[in-house]
């Protein structure tokens, strides 16, 4: 609880997540307990470039003129901070709101900014140092993953935040009393005093149960079944779940045949555990290459359309409209052509001068219309012919490659030639990098001079930047 009559509180919360709901509440609670309270915001960027900041400034009604509150929150002058996402508690550190004044309340899930999924590599910020500045800076530190408990209760993250702070002790009310804030909102009473109810005892310290371990995916057909059976006889424990799906994945991408090669591959490599159970991953992201038939088969999937109108919150008697930006490069729409014509087509110069013209430019598809829903079916339906395209023989080429060098090294670099493949990824320009940095890589590796750890630390430098200027310091050190 504050040792002052004033109390400030500040509440950083991304699109969607309720902040306002949030704020809405606590101003309501001051105020039907004897405050003078009051609510302002800053919002910021759209959706995850920057979180809304509300600001909430109560202090005790005594009587007489109506005391002037603040605007926005001071840094060194805030008792409480609610934070709906762990790197949103990082922010409020760094700007100074959180003290040793300060009970600081974070959700410890992430939502990645986009910085993050653009990286080459792993671009995760580190959460663990978040969380340990958060008890060194603060006075006290609650932190929970709000956003499961908001799942687990069937609620939203707004009502676990109003619960958490609730518990904390933060404020001077009683618990009954954040729940009569939560009725007069006159919205989702029921399933919003849920989440209050999980976020009141999560932090008060009442434990949960551990999660328990995901099971291991299920078959869903005899073939799948044969499959797991043979998983399960061929390959290491530690190899199953990635195996599986591994499985999954590329019956869904082409055919069971397709994961029968899959596994033939696997069980070729005869490596150690580790180094199977890595490769299980790896190969089953290389062999489901997004070439154009895959982009337009995800495009086009009514699961898509589907999470999209989730995600936007539209009602069903609402109509949605989506517009993609595609840029396919000439390489790409003659890997798309049976081998023999896209090979002729690439090495005319000529035809490849004439056409290029014609796909230097992205295009806007309205996936949602009639016209490029219908185009992008029939290309999606090409799948069946997959195997005789330019582009799968190259790939297959590439990885047989990989393999083989995997298979003919020592157990410590083949692990570190096995998660060379993370370099791989994407299409377009993004697949066209990570491929020119995985063959330098290669190249070095056949030439001699390099051991495991230079392996990887060759890796790390090609996942430092998009430029591969890392990379190039790194093979001419």
């Amino acid at each position: 609880m504050t040792d002052r009559n004033r109390i400030t509180i500040a509440v950083l919360g991304l699109g969607g997540q309720g902040g306002g709901v949030l704020a809405d509440w606590i101003v309501q609670l001051g105020e039907r307990n004897g405050h003078v309270a009051q609510g302002t915001s800053v919002p910021g960027v759209a959706q995850r470039t920057g979180a809304t900041i509300y600001y909430i400034e109560m202090i005790a009604d005594v009587g007489g003129p109506r005391p002037v509150l603040a605007l926005t929150p001071v840094p060194g002058d805030v008792d409480v901070v609610v934070a709906s996402e762990l790197m949103e508690a990082g922010r409020a550190i760094l700007r100074g709101f959180v003290s040793k004044r300060t009970q600081l309340i974070g959700s410890t899930h992430r939502v990645y900014a986009i910085s993050e999924k653009s990286a080459m590599g792993d671009g995760r910020a580190s959460g663990e140092r978040i969380v340990a500045a958060a008890h060194d800076r603060a006075r006290r530190f609650i932190g929970f993953d709000m956003d499961a408990v908001a799942e687990r209760t069937g609620s939203v993250i707004s009502s676990v935040m109003f619960g958490a702070l609730a518990g904390s002790g933060a404020l001077p009310f009683a618990r009954s009393a954040f729940e009569d804030a939560i009725r007069a909102g006159g919205k989702a009473i029921e399933a919003n005093l849920r989440g209050f109810a999980a976020g009141f005892d999560a932090a008060q310290g009442v434990a949960e149960p551990a999660p328990a371990l995901p099971d291991l995916p299920a078959p869903t057909s005899a073939t799948g079944r044969i499959l797991a059976e043979r998983i399960t006889a061929a390959l290491p424990p530690e190899a199953h779940r990635f195996a599986l799906e591994g499985v999954k994945r590329l019956m869904d991408y082409q055919d069971a045949a397709y994961a029968e090669h899959y596994l033939d591959r696997l069980e070729r490599l005869d490596g150690t555990p580790e180094v199977l159970a890595e490769a299980a991953r790896h190969l089953a992201l290389w062999m489901s290459y997004e070439d154009t038939i895959r982009v337009a088969d995800l495009k086009v999937r009514a699961t898509r359309f589907a999470r999209v109108r989730s995600e936007v919150k539209a009602k069903e008697d609402q109509i949605v409209n989506m517009t993609e930006y595609m840029h396919p490069r000439l390489e790409e729409i003659c890997e798309t052509l049976p081998a023999p014509l896209g090979r002729r087509i690439l090495a005319s110069e000529g035809w490849s001068r004439r056409l290029h013209p014609f796909f230097t430019k992205g295009r806007h598809v309205e996936t949602t219309s009639l016209r490029w829903f219908l185009m992008l079916s029939v290309l999606a339906g090409w799948r069946r012919w997959r195997r005789g395209t330019l582009r799968y023989q190259l790939e297959q080429a590439r990885i047989e490659d990989w393999l083989a060098l995997v298979r003919a090294a020592e157990p410590e670099a083949a692990l570190e030639l096995v998660k060379c493949q993370r370099l791989i990824k994407g299409y377009g320009d993004t697949f066209a990098r990570g491929l020119g940095n995985y063959e330098r890589i290669v190249a070095r590796w056949r030439a001699g001079g390099v051991d495991a750890a230079g392996l990887r630390a060759l890796r790390e430098a090609a996942l430092a930047d998009e430029d591969g200027v890392a990379l190039g310091l790194a093979l001419a050190g």
